[in-house]
């Protein structure tokens, strides 16, 4: 099975969870900057809500991608604020017709001294947990 790991970042928060996805899978976590250049089965996206949106950063990356090269998305993130990015990130998907999985992984993340520490240890072992839980699974369909 082909993993890629991509992430969108403005604080670091959602880095460090892209890096300890990407360890539990055996992969690198590189930034949305690199583009998904060969097909893999499952794409594990971080991103987090910014002036309660997604960046179009992330919006274009989405744009970017297919159901030739992208099996499907696996959706995880952090966020001060607002709750899981989902649903924007779905909407994005279908444009494009790439399949998101149902499963995600969302967590608070620290903003201007809110949830101060965040993501924080425990939060990146979960991501790790998770991603690693979300292949298990995947090779047992």
């Amino acid at each position: 099975m082909k993993i890629a790991v991509r992430y969108y970042t403005k604080t670091g928060n959602t880095k460090k969870l892209a890096e300890a996805v990407a360890e539990a899978v055996g992969v690198e976590a590189l930034p949305i900057s690199e583009p998904v250049r060969e097909p893999v089965d499952v794409l594990f996206l971080g991103n987090s809500y910014y002036a309660f949106n997604i960046d179009p950063e992330v919006r274009s990356f989405i744009q970017s991608l297919d159901r030739n090269t992208v099996g499907r998305i696996v959706n995880f993130g952090s966020a001060a604020m607002l709750n899981s990015t989902y649903k924007k990130i779905k909407a994005e998907a279908d444009k494009v017709g790439v399949p998101m999985d149902a499963r995600e992984f969302h967590c608070r993340g620290e903003f201007k001294g809110l949830h101060k520490g965040r993501p924080n240890a425990q939060d990146m072992q979960a991501a790790a947990g998770f991603a690693a839980a979300v292949l298990n699974g995947l090779r047992n369909e």
